[in-house]
């Protein structure tokens, strides 16, 4: 038995069988590569699902980690640490926040979102404000208020009854939310880009637009960017690219660039609200997470011009793929989707991965593709080829 099937039949006998996992085992990366347990290099194109911005083991990151292990890890949240502090400082900083949450993962950060605007209704007096307003094909989480805001019935079998007081509209459609808000809303919590649900962007104009609405009516406008914040989109934040600004704002995948980090981010009027007592997370913002996420985000910084450039090219080549079994390629920067006809994103990815290249599918005709912001150009070109090649040798579908 080699290394790969060794390592599956162990994980088979004792983890919960929650995933669905390649036959693959990973044992070390570097930038954009990665290998296996029998020594095969992969070029890494999706990277924990947009989580390592800047590539496996980033030399900056690996310092701040190492130098931060050998100073302090963790002490409770009865104590301040200089590192979130600083962190929360520079996140405020780059965005409309003035208040910051931290905590360890994206579901958390959406859970302590959803808790946080009917806590704002309910201390101005109107504990009546307690709906959410969520979107059809909307992920956010797998947390039970976080799962209830996610519009894909498909998550929600099987842990019923969901929390009350949730409804949903179709993504982009304004008519919709008018007649979805009103005077028990508390939040619209919409993604800037429908990640999970094929890489769908909203109508131009319709994230503007949709605040105004929200604000109209009394309630709170509310933004997922975990998948797609932290340069994701080769901005910052991707609801930059249409010039509005969230009330509450939940960021974590890439933020800590792999380190188990998430953040809540608010505007001082409404993130006062989370008072001493009303919630709280013992790991969010250690010393060690947040000097990790410290270094990250000065990375990301750094290489979002050049990614953005990258991003292009890598957009354009795969928009040129040859065979027609390419349709169409959406979303921003370094978050697309590749449209394929006649076959099925699920082989692609597996001949894909048989030849190197790791990406992955959502539902049966879009590839996902998230790679490292610091992907080159010669690795974009890579890509482009391994994925004509997958897709031109992938079956037929029936």
């Amino acid at each position: 038995m080699n290394g790969n099937d060794a390592i599956a039949a162990r994980a088979r006998a004792v983890l919960t069988p929650n995933y669905r996992q390649a036959p693959v085992a990973l044992v070390k990366g570097e930038g954009s590569r990665v290998w296996d347990a029998d020594g095969k290099e992969y070029l890494d194109l999706i990277c924990g699902i947009a989580v390592n911005a800047l590539g496996h083991c980033h030399p900056a990151v690996v310092r701040a980690l190492e130098e931060q292990g050998r100073t302090l890890w963790h002490v409770s949240n009865l104590f301040y640490t200089p590192r979130a502090v600083e962190l929360a400082e520079e996140l405020t900083r780059d965005s409309f926040a003035r208040r910051v949450f931290f905590c360890n993962s994206g579901a958390e950060a959406n859970e302590a979102m959803l808790k946080l605007v009917r806590k704002y209704h309910a201390d101005a007096g109107h504990p009546e404000r307690c709906e959410i307003v969520a979107c059809v094909n909307s992920f956010h989480g797998r947390t039970l208020f976080a799962l209830t805001a996610t519009g894909q019935e498909k998550y929600h079998h099987g842990f019923e009854p969901l929390v009350p007081g949730v409804r949903h509209v179709p993504f982009g459609d304004l008519a919709a939310l008018a007649q979805a808000v009103g005077p028990r809303t508390a939040a619209f919590v919409v993604e800037p880009i429908q990640a999970e649900a094929g890489v769908l962007p909203p109508p131009v104009g319709y994230l503007a637009a949709a605040k105004k609405l929200v604000h109209a009516a009394g309630a709170l406008f509310c933004l997922d960017e975990v998948q797609t914040g932290m340069g994701r989109t080769c901005r910052l934040w991707a609801h930059e690219w249409e010039g509005v600004t969230p009330d509450v704002m939940s960021s974590a995948k890439a933020i800590a660039n792999g380190f188990p980090m998430g953040a809540m981010l608010a505007t001082e009027e409404v993130g006062n609200h989370l008072t001493p007592g009303s919630h709280a997370s013992t790991f969010g913002g250690t010393a060690l997470a947040s000097a990790v996420a410290l270094a990250t985000l000065r990375e990301i910084r750094a290489v979002l011009p050049r990614a953005a450039q990258v991003a292009g090219r890598l957009r354009a080549g795969l928009a040129a793929i040859p065979g027609g079994r390419v349709v169409g390629v959406r979303g921003r920067g370094m978050l697309l989707g590749v449209l394929v006809r006649g076959v099925k994103a699920g082989d692609v990815v597996n001949v894909a991965r048989e030849r190197g290249l790791l990406v992955n599918a959502i539902g049966d005709d879009v590839v996902r593709i998230a790679p490292a912001l610091v992907l080159t150009d010669a690795e974009a070109d890579r890509g482009i080829s391994l994925l004509a090649e997958a897709i031109a040798a992938a079956p037929a579908a029936p």
